[in-house]
């Protein structure tokens, strides 16, 4: 299977079990790796054969951007459905970053990785 990738889609949104989390916002990173056949594409050299990145990414940054959750597991999980609503992706990789998260110690970034697919 072949793999397209965004990286570092950047976003504010307003998830969190705090309250200040939910009123304030913060921003999040999301990377998401599609899996997909691109040889049809790349054989007619014809986007209507693949995945439109620009897009996804927009719908990327929409999700994060929408309806708080509580948990950065369950926007991982909108995210990846979000993306495998795109005839031809067979497969998501979703990371969601969470680098301004409430932790009292010093910290880089805390993120949650899923693997989701049609089968």
């Amino acid at each position: 299977m072949d793999r397209v990738a965004l990286r570092g889609l950047k976003a504010r949104g307003h998830h969190g079990v705090f309250p200040k989390e939910r009123e304030e916002g913060q921003p999040f990173i999301v990377d998401v790796v599609l899996g997909l056949d691109t040889r049809p594409a790349a054989a007619g050299d014809d986007l209507a054969r693949t995945v439109h990145y620009g897009i996804v990414a927009e719908e990327v940054v929409a999700v994060v951007e929408g309806e708080p959750v509580n948990l950065i597991e369950t926007l991982a999980e909108r995210i990846a459905q979000a993306c495998l609503k795109h005839e031809g992706v067979m497969e998501v990789e979703v990371c969601v970053h969470k680098p301004d998260a409430p932790i009292t110690v010093p910290f880089d970034d805390v993120t949650v990785t899923i693997t989701r697919s049609r089968v």
